[in-house]
C-alpha cells in the first residue's frame, strides 16, 4: 500500500492542527522532517524541517506500529500550531517525499476496515459519531461505534452456525440410523435468533429516528396560532405569521435539540376546505406529513375539534391563545409563551418514551438485512416442519440468514456501499 497522509483536524485557525501519515513510509517520511522520532505511542517534543533544512515548525510528535494504530499500519501524527501557513508548508513538504500522497476522503477509515481493525457497522457508527448534533445521537453512535452490533450479529451468527452444523450432520449421515434428532435444537436455536432479530428490527427504526430526528407536526385549522407557536419554539421568525387564513402554504420545518434528543417541528398549512388551488395543494402536503409524523400537537382555539385528522395515541391536544383564554383546559400561547414549556415538556416526554426502543442497527441497510435473515429462518423452519428429510433446504435457508448477517459487518456483499459510506468523511479520516 501507498503512505498517505492528510489533515486530521479542522480548516481553519486553531490552537493545534494534526497531520496524519499511514503506511509503509509513515516513519522514514517523517523522520526527514523531524531528524529522530519518539518510541512508539510516546510523544515528543520535535524540531520539524523542511527538506532543504528549513526550520518549519516545533511539533509533538507520536509514532503507532503496526498492528497498534487506528488503520493498522505504521502511523506518525504531528501535531504542530495551528496556523495555515504551518499547515500549508508541512503538508507541501510531505508531498514532495516520493511515495507519498495526499488520502482520498475516508481513506484511514478504509484501512482500518480493511486490515480488519474496524468492522463496517463500526464504520458507519464512527460516521453518525462525526456528524452527531444531540447527546442522544452521539450516545447511539458511540454504542455502535464500540462494536455493539458486530458483537450480537456475531452471537446470532454462532448460533446459526451450531444449527447448520446439527442439520449438516443429519444430512451426512442420512442414511444411517441417527440416534439423536436434532430438530428441536435446532428449532430452538432459530426461535431464540428469530425473536432477538424481530426485536432490533423494530429497533432499528427508531435509531434511524435518532440518527435523523424525531418529527414532531403542529396541525390545527387556519389562525389557531400554528406559525406563532412555531416561532416561539424555534427562538425566531421561521414562519410568517398573519391575521390572514392561509398564509401558510407549504411545510416549514425547525430542528431542535430537546433534551438530548434531534427534534423536527413541522409547521403546517390551517385545515380547511378552500377553493384555493395552491392552499389544497399545501393542505394535502400537510395531512400527509401530519400523518407520517413521529407525534401531532392538535392546536385549537374552539370546541369541537373538526378536523380531517384524528389524534391518535400520544398525539397532544392543546388549546391555542392562552393569553386569551381563561379555561381550565391545557393552554399555550405562541405569543407570550404561556404554557410553552410544558408543551415542549409534554413532547419530550413522548419523544423520550419512543426513543427508549432504540436498538443498535441504526440504519436502513441494517433493518433490511434484518428483515432478509428473518425470512429465511422463517423458510428454514418451515422446511423443517415437512419433516427430517427436508434438512439439506432448510440448512440452505440458514446459510442464506447468515450471508445477511455477514452483511452487517461487512463480510459479505458491502463492497457497492463503500464508496457512498466513506465519500461522507473528511480527508484525514
Amino acid at each position: 500500500m501507498s503512505t498517505i497522509f492528510a489533515l486530521a483536524t479542522a480548516l481553519g485557525k486553531s490552537g493545534v492542527a494534526v497531520i496524519r501519515l499511514s503506511g509503509p513510509m509513515a516513519f522514514s517520511a517523517a523522520k526527514r522532517l523531524a531528524g529522530t522520532l519518539p518510541k512508539y505511542r510516546v510523544s515528543g517534543l520535535r524540531s520539524l524541517h523542511d527538506l532543504d533544512g528549513v526550520l518549519l515548525d516545533q511539533a509533538l510528535v507520536l509514532t503507532f506500529e503496526h498492528g497498534h494504530s487506528f488503520t493498522g499500519e505504521d502511523v506518525v501524527e504531528l501535531h504542530l500550531h495551528g496556523g495555515p501557513a504551518t499547515i500549508k508548508a508541512v503538508l507541501e513538504t510531505l508531498g514532495n517525499i516520493d511515495g507519498l500522497r495526499l488520502a482520498e476522503p475516508g481513506e484511514f477509515t478504509r484501512r482500518a476496515l480493511e486490515n480488519g481493525c474496524l468492522d463496517l457497522a463500526q464504520i458507519e457508527g464512527l460516521s453518525d459519531l462525526l456528524e452527531s448534533e444531540t447527546e442522544a445521537q452521539r450516545k447511539q453512535a458511540l454504542r455502535v461505534f464500540s462494536g455493539a452490533l458486530g458483537d450480537k450479529a456475531e452471537a446470532w451468527r454462532k448460533d446459526l452456525i451450531r444449527a447448520a452444523a446439527l442439520l449438516g450432520a443429519t444430512i451426512d449421515f442420512v442414511d444411517e440410523d441417527v440416534p439423536v434428532d436434532v430438530t428441536p435444537e435446532v428449532n430452538t436455536l432459530l426461535d431464540g435468533v428469530m425473536s432477538a432479530l424481530a426485536v432490533e428490527a423494530v429497533g432499528a427504526r427508531i435509531s434511524e429516528r435518532i440518527r435523523e430526528g424525531f418529527e414532531v407536526a403542529i396541525v390545527g385549522a387556519p389562525n389557531v396560532g400554528k406559525s406563532s407557536l412555531l416561532n416561539r419554539l424555534a427562538g425566531r421568525d421561521a414562519a410568517i405569521t398573519s391575521e390572514v387564513a392561509g398564509t401558510t402554504r407549504d411545510v416549514i420545518e425547525v430542528r431542535m435539540d430537546l433534551n438530548g434528543l434531534p427534534v423536527t417541528i413541522l409547521d403546517t398549512a390551517g385545515l380547511r376546505d378552500t377553493d384555493d388551488m395552491v392552499e389544497e395543494i399545501g393542505i394535502e402536503r400537510a395531512i400527509s406529513r401530519a400523518k407520517l409524523a413521529d407525534l401531532r400537537v392538535f392546536l385549537y382555539d374552539q370546541e369541537p375539534l373538526d378536523l380531517p385528522l384524528e389524534p391518535e395515541q400520544n398525539d397532544i391536544v392543546v388549546r391555542s391563545k392562552a393569553d386569551i383564554y381563561d379555561g381550565d383546559a391545557f393552554s399555550v400561547s405562541g405569543l407570550t409563551g404561556v404554557g410553552v414549556d410544558s408543551l415542549t415538556s409534554r413532547i419530550s416526554s413522548v419523544v423520550e418514551n419512543k426513543a427508549q426502543g432504540a436498538g443498535v442497527a441504526i440504519r436502513e441497510r441494517h433493518r433490511l438485512a434484518i428483515l432478509s435473515a428473518i425470512r429465511a429462518l422463517e423458510t428454514a423452519k418451515t422446511e423443517l416442519g415437512y419433516g427430517i428429510e427436508r434438512s439439506e433446504l432448510a440448512a440452505e435457508e440458514l446459510h442464506t440468514a447468515i450471508r445477511a448477517l455477514d452483511s452487517l459487518v461487512g463480510r459479505v456483499d458491502v463492497e457497492h456501499i463503500l464508496d457512498e459510506i466513506f465519500s461522507s468523511f473528511c480527508l484525514g479520516k
